[in-house]
């Protein structure tokens, strides 16, 4: 069946209502000048998605994913050098080395972490925002870490200008989670790890999920889906192929 922005955002609505209702939801504007180039970046993202289906295991990715990357308005996230370009299906530079990520890898990070109403995210690596903003959509509480501080500041500004209200940031070492909010329901990391941090296993609650790269750039990076089940053993599965920026480990980093 071919794939209908419309048909999502109908789907969706009685869970966008529901966040709305506890602030989990941008702010509505009268009008969005952007909208109708997010519905086309939406269609793409459900293309890429049939497209590398048999590689992820998600050849339709939830509607309620869809529904937010259909609302949030990415060029918010961006300099303004690179908003010309903000709902390009590809990763833009933010400054200080960092990037926003491709829109289908959000979306396809996003759906495999099968966040619910209510739950409770952590993100490692806020960046701009924007995966924050997607994930506020979807859960009851976001926590989100920024090891930049100058990026981590500016995002939290931002976030709370759009009105995520259930989005909490703090500057600090992602490598090692935020114990004090533990345990997650979900946890995404935004840069690339050598190997899936330890504490991050941690704070997962059982039935959780933990989606991150994994690898070096020069040697290849994979996107890696972690599980832990009722009673507390690891799976994990190779998703795909990927490129991020480095995940800086704050114990490493020269002072």
């Amino acid at each position: 069946m071919p794939f209908s922005f419309s048909r999502y955002v109908r789907r969706a609505l009685p869970a966008l209502v529901g966040a709305l209702a506890t602030g989990g939801i941008v702010e509505a504007q009268a009008t969005d000048c952007c909208e109708a180039q997010r519905g086309r970046l939406v269609e793409e993202i459900a293309g890429l998605a049939r497209e590398t289906g048999a590689e992820t295991g998600r050849a339709s990715l939830s509607a309620r994913v869809m529904a937010a990357m259909g609302k949030v308005p990415r060029h918010e996230f961006m300099p303004a050098a690179q908003r010309a370009h903000a709902y390009a299906n590809r990763p833009l530079p933010i400054g200080l080395g960092q990037t926003i990520s491709q829109p289908y890898i959000v979306a396809l990070m996003s759906d495999l972490l099968d966040v619910k109403p209510g739950d409770r995210v952590l993100e490692v690596g806020t960046g701009s925002g924007y995966q924050a903003a997607i994930l506020a959509e979807l859960a009851g509480a976001v926590y989100s870490i920024e090891i930049i501080e100058s990026l981590g500041r500016e995002a939290a500004e931002r976030l709370k200008r759009l009105g995520y209200r259930n989005v909490t940031t703090r500057i600090g070492d992602g490598y090692r989670g935020w114990p004090e909010h533990a345990p997650f329901d979900a946890i995404v990391v935004t840069a690339a790890p050598r190997e899936v941090p330890a504490p991050l296993v941690e704070q997962l609650k059982p039935g959780g999920r933990l989606v991150v790269p994994i690898g070096v750039q020069a040697a290849g990076q994979s996107l890696l889906l972690v599980e832990k089940r009722s009673d507390g053993t690891v799976t994990r599965r190779n998703v795909l192929a990927v490129r991020f920026v480095p995940l800086v480990d704050g114990a490493a980093r020269p002072q």
